[in-house]
């Protein structure tokens, strides 16, 4: 493998996805390479939520590639590009492409879950997110999915909370868990608590809608918190 590519998964693996952009940006493309490049590149545009370029390169290996575990990330990949873009029905697609062909993972199962909460199958995503737990009883992105939809649900709020807590004590800085875990403080009554996670969400995403429909709900004051986030 050429210097610059093994330079640019050591990048992709600290996860450092700009870096690895920079670093395959001076890599010409040859039939050798040219499905290691569209691999990174796909998975990085798809992290940065390029989702155009994710998608052109991602397609490439899930067609040209022979490689079970590379393909199977991306069609992963895919599965969430289509899911942000509004394309419920080529996630599906995707997602039962993994399943058939036995890659039965919890972030596929976490992958289903979101899908059928966005399409308001509440308990469909709480079916897949436990049974991703199943597989997984320390996936956060599962314990985060299952303890939002049991809070906005008003279903066993005190489980909501806990799977909220441990998925923010695994990663205290994902804007989403915050969100989430402060919706659950939100849904058992216990607002400062809920405001406090909801303002360190917003100032590590200012601009996510989700977030800022949650700030309204609970009465924070979104103008001044515009000017001190910058949202």
């Amino acid at each position: 493998m050429e210097p610059e590519l093994i330079e640019a998964t050591r990048l992709y693996a600290s996860r450092d996805w700009q870096g690895t952009l920079d670093a395959l940006d001076g890599v010409d493309s040859t039939d050798k390479n040219h499905l290691d490049l569209a691999y990174l590149l796909g998975l990085c545009h798809a992290r940065l939520g390029d989702w155009d370029e994710a998608l052109l390169f991602l397609e490439q290996v899930v067609t040209a590639s022979d490689d079970f575990m590379r393909v199977s990330q991306c069609r992963l990949s895919l599965a969430y590009v289509y899911s942000r873009t509004g394309r419920a029905r080529l996630a599906e697609y995707e997602l039962d492409r993994l399943l058939k062909s036995g890659f039965r993972s919890a972030q596929v199962l976490c992958a289903l879950g979101h899908l059928a909460w966005t399409q308001g199958q509440a308990e469909l995503a709480e079916r897949n997110y436990m049974e991703a737990l199943g597989l997984d009883p320390e996936c956060a992105t599962a314990l985060n999915g299952l303890g939002y939809v049991l809070a906005s649900g008003g279903k066993d709020t005190a489980r909501a909370l806990t799977c909220c807590r441990k998925a923010v004590d695994a990663h205290p800085q994902n804007p989403a868990y915050l969100d989430s875990l402060a919706w659950a403080y939100f849904r058992l009554g216990f607002g400062e608590e809920a405001k406090d996670y909801l303002r360190r969400a917003l100032a590590l995403a200012p601009q996510e809608e989700e977030i800022r429909e949650h700030a309204s709900v609970m009465g924070l004051d979104l103008p001044a918190l515009a000017t001190e986030y910058g949202i």
